[in-house]
């Protein structure tokens, strides 16, 4: 059994307004040394508020105590490794914070002249350069708001290339091991999906696809490494494919974290592709946001990028509106610009050789936990994988175990759980990305416990199957929290009667 169990007491917590003891302040002002003041007589009664009805009477350590108790019921970054596949929950350095809360980027306003934005549109304008450099494409546009935003943007790019060509086409394909976002977002901009199953390897069929793609084919949507962890060997020969047929190829960049100073897409033929900036070039990443979905796109592309774009005339910056062919706008303004401040921070404090290094240890960590993790979990993809790998249950199914159960008891173990039964493609899938920010300790940790728990489902499955034990709360009933959601409480009322 594992012995280096990471956990903590986490004393429960009653909201502050049963604390309420009258008379209680946590503060204390000194004499007044002024004549008092009638707030009505001086401010008119319907500027004066009154007492607020019920509001909690508590002293000073009684606040700070009990948001800091609050404060540890939750799971941060800063505790602990987030093994969650595709979505990249990283470490991000606190430079990138700090670069972010400069007075002068900080409080930059969207609507302040252009001749005081200038610092604000050099680092727009830098980040576009380093992220083509990066991709090896063209043009950048850092309009879109997140991923999916930006895999929109991405496919109305490829709509307006075509139309202008004189037919947009019907189609869109869509590897089963891609990203679920990219059938939504092609259905969003008006194409019928089509989908298309991966190989043995989990690899786009080369050959399948060629007999697919015809003259009604706009477009494949082709996530990379895809959500297996697994490159796409084949990406040259299927950008051929659909060139030689006059159709497009879009790539998720979702998964740019184990390509990053490794490979470029432009070189193996993408055409366009979007970036996740809050998960390959740091953002605290998670709680719905904030994001940033950048699209990469080769030259033919650029007139139709999204308005305004950056223009660089007589040593100043400026946006520019006369473009025709544009897409035009889509989102407010430019984009979230905290998240490019951050990630212009994050590609210049690493270097070229710095991100190189950081993409090795993401797909070394990963390849680490496969390597030791095999043994106890039923791998049925057998490709090498890239930044994650991609684990099912099979073996523990046998017992009466899944696995939702493993990971509600890997909390017990002080781990945030991996991603659940996903991609789709993997029944009872268990994701697992490390990230290139763990150690080898903490991946060890993890080894442990994931080893620790496979040996419990040998010998006692009903533990995990009940699992977890040492949360605050015990198993959730997740279908009637889903179906009757508590959205109101009231003071003194209990979890139950608020459901009743």
């Amino acid at each position: 059994m594992i012995t280096k169990v990471r956990s903590h007491i986490t004393q429960n917590e009653p909201p502050l307004f049963e604390r309420s003891s009258p008379g209680k302040k946590g503060y204390q002002l000194p004499v007044l040394d002024v004549p008092p003041v009638d707030a009505v007589a001086a401010l008119g009664a319907a500027n004066v508020r009154p007492e607020i009805d019920g509001f909690p009477e508590v002293s000073e350590v009684e606040v700070i105590r009990h948001f800091t108790r609050l404060s540890t019921w939750n799971y941060a970054i800063d505790l602990g490794m987030y093994p969650l596949g595709s979505c990249t929950m990283k470490y991000n350095p606190r430079v990138n914070e700090l670069v972010a809360r400069l007075d002068g980027l900080a409080w930059a306003h969207p609507y302040q002249p252009e001749t005081l934005a200038q610092g604000a549109m050099e680092i727009m304008a830098r980040l576009e350069a380093a992220l083509a450099e990066i991709t090896g494409m063209d043009a950048v546009t850092l309009q879109p708001a997140a991923g999916a935003h930006g895999e929109l943007t991405g496919i109305l790019l490829i709509r307006a290339l075509l139309e202008k060509r004189g037919n947009p086409r019907r189609k869109i394909l869509v590897p089963d091991s891609a990203h679920g976002t990219n059938p939504a977002t092609a259905a969003t901009a008006g194409y019928a999906v089509e989908n298309i199953p991966s190989n043995e390897r989990g690899m786009v069929d080369v050959a399948g696809l060629e007999r697919i793609v015809d003259k009604d084919v706009a477009a494949l949507m082709v996530t990379n490494p895809n959500t297996l962890g697994v490159f796409e060997e084949n990406i040259k020969s299927i950008a051929e494919i659909l060139h030689k047929k006059g159709a497009l190829l879009y790539m998720d960049g979702a998964n740019m974290n184990a390509l990053v100073g490794i490979a470029k897409p432009g070189d193996f033929g993408v055409d366009v592709m979007h970036l996740n900036l809050h998960k390959t070039f740091s953002t605290p990443h998670g709680g719905g946001g904030p994001g940033g979905g950048p699209v990469a796109v080769k030259k033919i592309f650029e007139p139709f990028l999204p308005l305004p774009r950056l223009k660089h005339a007589r040593n100043k910056w400026s946006f520019d509106y006369k473009r025709p062919r544009s897409i035009g706008r889509v989102r407010a303004f430019y984009g979230n610009f905290g998240v490019m401040v951050r990630a212009l921070a994050y590609i210049l404090a690493h270097g070229g050789n710095g991100l190189r290094n950081a993409t090795v240890d993401a797909v070394l960590n990963a390849n680490y936990l496969r390597k030791k993790l095999e043994p106890h979990y039923d791998l049925p993809y057998k490709a090498p994988n890239m930044h994650e790998v991609v684990f099912s249950d099979e073996r523990q199914a046998k017992r009466g175990v899944r696995t939702g159960d493993i990971a509600k008891r890997l909390i017990d173990y002080g781990f945030h759980p991996y991603t659940v039964s996903f991609p789709l493609i993997v029944h009872g899938a268990l994701m697992i990305e490390p990230t290139e920010t763990e150690s080898k300790l903490e991946l060890d940790l993890f080894v442990e416990a994931m080893t620790s728990i496979a040996g419990e489902i040998d010998t006692d499955p009903e533990l995990v199957r009940t699992a977890p034990h040492s949360t605050r709360t015990s198993r959730v009933d997740e279908v009637t929290a889903a179906r009757r959601p508590i959205l109101r409480w009231k003071p003194g009322e209990t979890a139950s009667k608020a459901a009743d």
